[in-house]
C-alpha cells in the first residue's frame, strides 16, 4: 500500500477481529528509507502505544487490530515442529557418520537452545490465552445476567417494546462477539498445547521404540546352554 493511502487512515477507528472498536490510528512510524514499520495507536482507555505495522490490517476503509496472542501462537506452531525436525535430521546424519561429531554437538546445542526458548514462549502464550478465556467467560456471564434482567423488566412492563428490542439486539451482538472471542482463544490455547504435547509424545515414542528394539534383540539371542554333569558310576560310589 502506498504511503499516501496509509496516511489516510490517521484518525480512523481500529476494531479488533470481532468488530469491537478498541482505539484509533494516531500516526505512523517510518524507517529512514520511508518504509512503514510502526503504528501509533490511541486505545479506548486513553493509552497511547506504538505497535508493529504487522499487528494491524488495512483493508478498504477498515483497520483491524490482530490479536498478538493468536499471531505469536501461529508462528510458534510453525517454528517448534520445524526446529525439532531439523534436530532429528541432524541426529540421523550423525548416526550415518555423514557429519563430524564436533559439528553435530555444536549444531545440536544450538537447536536445543532455540527449541527451549520457543517452548518457554509457547508456555507464556498458553497462560495469556487462559487469562483471556477467563475474561471472556466473565463477560459472557455478565451479558447473560444483563439479558435476563432486561427480559424480566420487559415482562413486567418496565421496559417498552422499542427500547427492549434495541437493548436486546445490542446485548446479543456483544454476547456473540464475546463467545466467538472465547472460542478463538480456546482454539489457540489447544493448538499450542498440542504442539508442546506432540513434541513430548514424539520423544517418549522414540524412547519406547528404542526399548522395544532392545527387547526384540534380547528375545532373538539364543538360550544359554544347559550343562549336565554326569559322574562315573565307580567314582560316585554306586
Amino acid at each position: 500500500m502506498s504511503n499516501s493511502n496509509l496516511f489516510l487512515y490517521i484518525g480512523k477507528p481500529i476494531k479488533n477481529e470481532y468488530g469491537r472498536i478498541v482505539g484509533k490510528v494516531a500516526s505512523f512510524g517510518l524507517t529512514p528509507g520511508g518504509k512503514f514499520d510502526a503504528v501509533f495507536v490511541e486505545f479506548g482507555d486513553g493509552q497511547f502505544t506504538k505497535q508493529p505495522i504487522e499487528s494491524l490490517r488495512f483493508i478498504g476503509a477498515e483497520v483491524t487490530f490482530i490479536s498478538k496472542i493468536k499471531s505469536q501462537a501461529n508462528i510458534l506452531c510453525d517454528q517448534i515442529p520445524l526446529i525439532w525436525r531439523k534436530d532429528q535430521a541432524l541426529k540421523d546424519l550423525s548416526d550415518k557418520k555423514r557429519i563430524a561429531p564436533e559439528l553435530y554437538q555444536e549444531l545440536h546445542a544450538s537447536f536445543n537452545s532455540v527449541l527451549t526458548q520457543l517452548k518457554k514462549d509457547a508456555q507464556v502464550i498458553i497462560e495469556e490465552a487462559a487469562i483471556e478465556i477467563e475474561r471472556c467467560r466473565d463477560e459472557i456471564t455478565s451479558l447473560s445476567y444483563a439479558i435476563a434482567n432486561l427480559e424480566i423488566e420487559h415482562e413486567i412492563g418496565k421496559v417498552d417494546e422499542e427500547n427492549y428490542k434495541s437493548a436486546f439486539a445490542l446485548l446479543q451482538e456483544a454476547l456473540k462477539r464475546a463467545t466467538s472471542e472465547k472460542t478463538d482463544y480456546e482454539t489457540t490455547k489447544s493448538k499450542v498445547s498440542s504442539v508442546l504435547l506432540g513434541d513430548t509424545q514424539d520423544t517418549l515414542q522414540k524412547t519406547k521404540t528404542y526399548a522395544e528394539q532392545v527387547n526384540a534383540v534380547a528375545q532373538k539371542l539364543p538360550e544359554p546352554p544347559v550343562v549336565v554333569y554326569v559322574k562315573e558310576a565307580g567314582k560316585a560310589g554306586i
